[in-house]
């Protein structure tokens, strides 16, 4: 009898234990899960915008006959854009992030590169994109700015911004959510580091994006720090869909518009 009540006292105590162990995997997988999620919006968001760069570039150079150098430099962001969608589709930790955002960095740098080429103008200098939303693009030049609680301090900006700074107004900045709050994605949070670093890496140290305590305060926690209660980022809206060729002819021909096709 007592032989019998041991070995029902140790299958209860194994029942606790496996059924323990099963919610322990559950949380943690909910809890990689609430990180992913609004990492996966972000690259959502940047890739959808950069699609919807393309889509108005297109329609520019629809009638226009590119050569071999807008041609190259066509093809590049179109592959960029193909690029990044599939690097957001198979994102499975927040620093997976910096890839895509550096591949949306060097795709509308090839746009730039597209409009100068057709245009007659040399080719724009390599600069980081905009400080206040790398969705604007390129930056053109650098802005004194003073964030709210923060330093004075140069940072690139792009034309709009530099102009709206410079008259005293607020620039266009991309803002995430923390939590029930709005906040510029420099304030997001540890988990946004590799979101930046994929745009701004490349351009050498990124002293002035750490000064002060400017960038990626623990207001949310970091990614590798446990849960995060954090929601999706800012609204980028559409679907990114499926990134059509163009016909541009690859020895200079004419550039046939209306070929890039995002699937809205």
């Amino acid at each position: 009898m007592e032989l019998i009540l041991l070995l029902v006292v140790l299958g209860a105590l194994a029942a606790v234990v496996v059924v323990q162990a099963r919610r322990s995997k559950q949380r943690e997988l909910q809890r990689r899960e609430d990180e992913l999620a609004p990492v996966r919006k972000l690259a959502f968001e940047d890739t959808t915008a950069f699609g919807v760069d393309l889509q108005e570039l297109d329609l520019e150079m629809s009638g226009h006959e590119l050569d071999a150098g807008a041609n190259s430099d066509y093809q590049r962001a179109l592959d960029a854009y193909e690029s990044a969608k599939a690097a957001g589709d198979s994102i499975t930790q927040p620093e997976d992030i910096r890839h895509i955002t550096s591949i949306v960095e060097d795709g509308r740098y090839a746009i730039a590169c597209v409009r100068a080429r057709v245009e007659g103008r040399p080719l724009p200098i390599r600069r980081p994109p905009c400080f206040f939303d790398p969705r604007h693009g390129p930056s053109v030049a650098d802005v004194s700015y003073v964030p709210p609680d923060g330093v004075e301090r140069d940072v690139p900006a792009c034309a709009l911004d530099v102009e709206r700074v410079n008259a005293g107004a607020e620039p266009d900045v991309r803002k995430v959510m923390v939590g029930a709050q709005r906040v510029p994605y420099w304030q997001g949070g540890r988990a946004y580091e590799p979101y930046a670093m994929g745009y701004f890496g490349a351009f050498g140290p990124m002293t002035w994006m750490f000064m002060g305590g400017m960038m990626f305060g623990d207001l949310g926690g970091g990614y590798d720090g446990g849960g995060d209660d954090r929601g999706g980022a800012d609204d980028g809206g559409g679907d990114g869909g499926d990134g059509g060729g163009f016909d541009g002819g690859g020895d200079g021909g004419g550039f046939d518009g209306g070929g890039f096709d995002m699937g809205f």
